[in-house]
């Protein structure tokens, strides 16, 4: 996988180091950086759940995975991320931790518990995207995951979530964590749910990731190359993503 790294590498480069992180300068800046943010939070589990579909049995009658590796590795990813512990010990997901966390900050989880509420009665993801008054930046991040999951390339999903979430979350809240401790903004449950993300994903769940998209690659240099474009497409979503909500922080406004 070093080649695709190569290719991805600009990309991660400009993330890493988005004005972003050093502009989220107080809680007002990170309640509008929250209530953007987990809308990706939230679809990034989607892109797991196809992957377990798809790289394990999930119904009856069971048989067993052509892709026991990757199999093993997405549930041990379903996992942690579905029902891993919160600062306190309890039993939660990522999202659920991020939504606590949210609360905490006085964060508005309106916008996300109403889409979710609607989409339990119309259950058309793309077609209630469509409709959202989300900022375009956000709708066009949503569909582009849904996009991606309903093209049905299975080295294609992975890429996406690999190189556009899993591999690249590490570095990304790095940056935020330090700059909140600089702060010293006491949002007890954010930094916990930052620093299990970098611990997670950083020690455990990206190399698994990386080890996946080599077993369903294969050396195949269509699915290479289609993994590549996959993945730079989602870099590019995600630096709008960004973009856009570096556009909307108070600090950013009043400069």
């Amino acid at each position: 996988m070093r080649g695709i790294e190569k290719e991805l590498a600009p990309y991660k480069k400009i993330l890493i180091k988005h004005p972003l992180y050093k502009q989220i300068q107080g809680v007002d800046d990170i309640r509008v950086f929250m209530e953007q943010h987990v809308f990706a939070v939230w679809d990034f589990m989607s892109l797991v759940k196809k992957l377990q579909v798809e790289l394990t049995c999930t119904q009856l009658p069971w048989r067993p995975s052509t892709h026991p590796t990757a199999g093993r590795l997405i549930n041990e990813i379903v996992w942690g991320e579905e029902t891993d512990l919160n600062k306190d010990g309890e039993i939660m997901s990522h999202f659920e931790m991020y939504l606590q966390s949210m609360v905490e900050a006085g964060a508005n989880t309106a916008p996300i518990t109403e889409f979710l509420a609607q989409l339990n009665q119309e259950n058309n993801v793309e077609e209630l995207i469509a409709k959202t008054s989300l900022p375009e930046y956000v709708s066009d991040f949503l569909s582009f995951t849904f996009s991606t999951i309903k093209e049905n390339k299975l080295h294609v999903i992975a890429a996406v979530f690999t190189f556009g979430r899993e591999d690249l979350i590490p570095d990304m809240f790095i940056e935020m964590v330090k700059n909140l401790r600089n702060e010293g903004v006491a949002l007890h449950h954010l930094i916990y749910y930052l620093d299990r993300h970098i611990e997670v994903d950083g020690d455990e769940h990206g190399p698994m990731a990386l080890k996946m998209m080599e077993e369903l690659c294969a050396g195949d240099p269509i699915k290479i190359q289609e993994s590549i474009e996959a993945a730079k497409k989602a870099l590019k979503m995600r630096i709008k993503l960004w973009d856009g909500i570096l556009s909307q922080l108070p600090s950013a406004v009043l400069i």
